[in-house]
C-alpha cells in the first residue's frame, strides 16, 4: 500500500484550497491526477469548468459498454482558517496522516485514483465500464458535479450508479440530507443615536423574527425520516447596522435548514415566508442563496444491493445509513442515477482545527472499490 499512501500524501500536500475561500483552487491536483493517470496508461481526459479549473474524467473500459458507472470525488478544499497543525505538510503519526484534506476527501480521492492504476495495471476488466470523475467546487456550489452530469450527457454516457467518496467511516450512506440557505431581513428607518425615537430600530425589530423562526425549527422535530431524524433549522449569522451612533435601519438573519427527502425546497421557502405575511413590508424573507434537495437511494438498487454484499464479505458495517451532511451525491440523483456515499474517514474531522484519516481505513476503502466495481453486473 505504499503507492496509496504516497499518492495521499502529495495529494495532501498540494494546496488546493476552493478559491472562494480564498484559495488557489483544485488546478494543481488535477495535474497531479493526469500525470497519474497517464504513467499508467490510464484513458482520461479533462473538462473545464471555470477558466483554470477543470474536472478529470477517467475510464476503464469493461466487458460491456451498454452499462456504466462511476467513482466521484471531490478535489478542492476548505479554507485552513483556524488549523492548528500544518495545512500542507502531511505527517504520519499511529497510523493516521494529517492536514488540510486528508479527511474531506482526498484520502477517499487517493483510493479511487489508486483504484483506476490498479484495474490497468492488472489488467483487470470490470464487468462495464467504470468511470472516475475527480471534479472542482464541491465545497461552495456543487458546479463540478453539475458540470460532470453535463458532460456525460453530452457524451451520451448513460451511468447506472455513483459511489460518491465522502468521510462516512466507511459506512454505506443511502440518504442525506439536503440543504436550503437564505436570509431574512428586517428594515427599520435611520437615525441619530442620541434621538433613537425618530428611527425604527432593525436589530430590536429582528428580535421577533428570531423568536417565530426558533419557534419554527423547535417544531422540525415533530416529524422524522428512519435514517435521517428530523429536518433541523439554524440561525448561523447576523449582521446588522452601520455604526454605533446610528440607529440601524436593516438586520438581517442567516438561516441554514437542512431538508429530509421527499421535501420540496420550495414548500420549506413558503412555510418561512407564512410565518411573515402580516410583516411584509418590514420583514423580507429572500430567496434562497443555495437549494440543494435531499437524496435517497432504494435499498433495494443495484448499487446498494452490490455495496452490501461486498461489505459482508469484507466485514465491514453492511447495514446502510444517513447522514446529514450534504455532497455531490444529491446531483447525480436528481439527474436520474441512483448513488451512495462512501468513503474513509469521519466527518467530526472534516474541515477541523486538526484533520486527519485513519491510513488503514484509506486502504480498505480502495480495497472496497475494486470489489465493488469487478463485482458490479446483474
Amino acid at each position: 500500500m505504499n503507492q496509496l499512501n504516497d499518492t495521499l500524501s502529495s495529494l495532501i500536500a498540494i494546496n488546493s484550497v476552493n478559491p472562494v475561500w480564498g484559495g488557489p483552487g483544485e488546478a494543481a491536483v488535477a495535474a497531479f491526477i493526469e500525470t497519474s493517470l497517464g504513467k499508467a496508461g490510464v484513458e482520461f481526459t479533462t473538462d473545464e469548468v471555470f477558466p483554470g479549473r477543470k474536472n478529470v474524467i477517467a475510464k476503464i473500459p469493461g466487458r460491456t459498454s451498454e452499462r456504466a458507472i462511476a467513482l466521484e470525488a471531490h478535489m478542492d478544499t476548505v479554507s485552513v482558517g483556524g488549523m492548528t497543525i500544518p495545512p500542507f505538510d502531511p505527517m504520519v503519526k499511529e497510523g493516521r496522516i494529517y492536514g488540510r484534506g486528508s479527511c474531506d476527501t482526498k484520502g477517499g480521492l487517493a483510493a479511487m485514483l489508486e483504484t483506476m492504476i490498479y484495474l490497468k495495471e492488472e489488467s483487470l476488466v470490470p464487468p462495464c465500464d467504470v468511470y472516475f470523475i475527480a471534479v472542482v467546487d464541491e465545497e461552495h456550489a456543487f458546479s463540478g458535479a453539475l458540470r460532470s452530469i453535463e458532460w456525460l450527457r453530452e457524451k451520451n454516457i448513460q451511468l447506472e450508479s455513483v459511489v460518491v467518496s465522502e468521510p462516512t467511516s466507511l459506512q454505506l450512506v443511502i440518504a442525506n440530507k439536503g440543504v436550503l440557505r437564505f436570509q431574512i431581513e428586517t428594515l427599520g428607518k435611520a437615525a441619530h443615536s442620541s434621538k433613537p425615537h425618530l428611527g425604527v430600530n432593525a436589530i430590536s425589530r429582528i428580535a421577533d423574527v428570531i423568536k417565530k423562526v426558533e419557534a419554527f425549527h423547535a417544531g422540525l422535530y415533530s416529524s422524522t425520516h428512519p435514517l435521517l431524524g428530523s429536518a433541523t433549522g439554524c440561525i448561523s449569522l447576523i449582521e446588522g447596522g452601520d455604526q454605533i451612533n446610528f440607529v440601524p435601519e436593516r438586520c438581517a438573519l442567516s438561516i441554514d435548514h437542512r431538508l429530509l427527502p421527499g421535501e420540496s425546497g420550495a414548500d420549506v421557502m413558503q412555510a418561512y415566508r407564512d410565518l411573515f405575511a402580516e410583516d411584509s413590508g418590514n420583514v423580507i424573507v429572500h430567496d434562497p442563496d443555495l437549494l440543494d434537495e435531499a437524496m435517497e437511494t432504494d435499498s433495494a438498487a443495484e448499487v446498494v444491493r452490490i455495496a452490501v454484499s461486498v461489505l459482508s464479505e469484507m466485514g465491514l458495517p453492511d447495514k446502510p445509513v444517513g447522514v446529514p451532511f450534504g455532497c455531490d451525491v444529491t446531483k447525480f440523483s436528481r439527474a436520474g442515477i441512483d448513488g451512495i456515499i462512501f468513503g474513509p474517514g469521519s466527518i467530526d474531522q472534516a474541515h477541523g482545527a486538526v484533520e486527519y484519516v485513519d491510513l488503514k481505513e484509506v486502504e480498505k476503502a480502495f480495497d472496497f472499490y475494486i470489489r465493488f466495481l469487478m463485482n458490479y453486473e446483474l
